[in-house]
């Protein structure tokens, strides 16, 4: 990376304030701010930092004031924090420049590498599958029979993506995830055995979806496991078969959501959520992390707890248990209390 602040604030379609010709080679916190690097504040708390640090140039909202002289460039745009995330992007995709297939990828004939994509050491792509324009797949990759993978997504090492399922545009898949491994469907059986009912759907991720290393996310039964467009996973997630996830709801490591289970959209779900089989979760619900799901949660609701109920009485619930050794105590000095006056 190497910009003038002039340069960037045309990106962003902002305004210089200061040296538009100073070069930015990369980034640093506001209160770390080293030189030739490019920062932001779109906190109020770190205001005070803008008057020491040594950062080159630094994003602020246009509103922003300043109350005596700074030493660095100024670049005044809509969103501070916005624009200093879209930098990130950029730079992050700059990072992944190679184009071409490595002479160790194993390739099927009739699979299908779009322009400009870029194929890692020993890949493997089977037969029939489908890659998108400037896509890039990282070494040692899985791709199996008839999947699909369209434009701008970026596969990080070690992914293993089973056959006949399905990634949409401008996708990232990190490290360590597992797409379309069997759901867990096992039959009980008269001796307790467990007959293993075959898993013969898919998964299907639309466009724009992140997820995190080494989440697993397990092909349906029949029909599709299904990812809307602009879902964010993170790392450590189970999603099992015939699970649905709405548009841009975002959930928090560790999570596992149990099959055919069904969440909204615009919903946010905190770390180390449970949430049973076969239930629903309403538009823009947020539930609070180790939280346990047992039945449906209703729309834009907020829950908390094992079992989960309203995060407000939740909250107060959770006072009076920390008191309960103490109402014990009272309540066990007022029961001797009471034998001892009966006594006379």
């Amino acid at each position: 990376m190497e910009y003038t602040a002039k340069e960037i604030a045309d990106l962003l379609k902002g305004e210089v304030e200061g040296d538009p010709n100073v070069k930015i080679k990369g980034f640093s916190k506001i209160e770390e701010g080293k030189k030739e690097t490019i920062s932001f504040i779109a906190n109020p708390k770190y205001t005070k930092h803008i008057y020491d640090t040594e950062a080159s140039a630094i994003l602020v909202n246009k509103d922003f004031k300043i109350n005596s002289d700074v030493n660095s460039t100024l670049i005044k745009v809509d969103n501070a924090y916005h624009a200093f995330a879209k930098l990130l992007t950029m730079q992050d995709k700059s990072n992944i420049n190679e184009k071409g297939t490595s002479e160790s990828a194993s390739i099927k004939e009739n699979a299908e590498i779009g322009e400009g994509s870029y194929i890692g050491d020993f890949v493997y792509i089977g037969e029939k599958a489908k890659i998108g324009k400037n896509v890039k797949i990282l070494p040692h990759t899985y791709i199996g029979d008839g999947v699909v993978i369209k434009d701008n997504t970026v596969i990080y090492p070690d992914v293993k993506i089973y056959h006949d399922c399905e990634i949409g545009k401008n996708c990232t898949i990190h490290a360590g995830v597992i797409v379309g491994s069997d759901g867990f469907g096992f039959a009980p059986q008269s001796d307790n055995n467990y007959q293993k009912i075959p898993q013969v759907g898919n998964v299907i991720i639309e466009d724009n979806v992140e997820i995190g290393s080494n989440s697993c996310l397990d092909r349906s039964t029949i029909g599709s496991t299904i990812i809307r467009k602009g879902v964010k996973l993170d790392n450590l997630i189970q999603i099992a078969h015939n699970v649905e996830i709405g548009e841009n709801t975002v959930i928090a490591a560790q999570t596992g959501i149990a099959g055919s289970s069904k969440i909204g959209k615009n919903c946010m779900i905190g770390g180390q959520v449970g949430i049973v089989g076969h239930i629903k979760v309403g538009d823009g619900a947020k539930i609070a992390a180790q939280s346990g799901i047992s039945s449906d949660v209703k729309e834009e609701t907020v829950v908390q707890g094992a079992p989960a109920f309203d995060f407000g009485k939740y909250q107060k619930s959770y006072v009076l248990f920390r008191k309960l050794p103490d109402l014990y105590t009272k309540i066990t000095e007022l029961e001797k209390k009471i034998k001892n006056l009966k006594k006379d």
